[in-house]
């Protein structure tokens, strides 16, 4: 069992940066693949990145890629979203959620991960 809390959302300016942190209880944390997703008003909730469980292996939407990075903190169980070069498309309530332990497929896809955080709303204003 995992539990999840996000952080460090809020109000930036187009250009801006944010960094989003989420903190994961229990002892499987370092072998769950960990992805954030992310819900914009009146749309369906997308893929935003994944980390492996080991942190070998990242991906990313190409609607981010070169603009978010993802990482993780297998010692303090903490997954880590920075956002720079923020757009109003960006605005949206992030998510972060984790995997089964060692799981293997395709990390886009939201029914491979059995736990989600709450969210944390980033709005980047124009």
């Amino acid at each position: 069992q995992v539990q999840l809390v996000e952080s460090g959302g809020g109000l930036v300016q187009a250009g801006g940066s944010l960094r989003l942190s989420c903190a994961a209880s229990g002892r499987s944390f370092s072998t769950c693949v960990m992805g954030w997703f992310r819900q914009a008003p009146g749309k369906e909730r997308e893929f935003v990145a994944a980390v492996s469980w080991s942190g070998g292996s990242i991906y990313y939407s190409d609607s981010v890629k070169g603009r978010f990075t993802i990482s993780r903190d297998n010692a303090n169980n903490r997954v880590y979203l920075q956002m720079n070069s923020l757009k109003p498309e960006d605005t949206a309530v992030y998510s972060c959620a984790a995997s089964r332990p060692y799981f293997s497929g395709n990390y886009a896809i939201q029914h491979n991960y059995g736990f989600w955080g709450q969210g944390t709303q980033v709005t980047v204003s124009s």
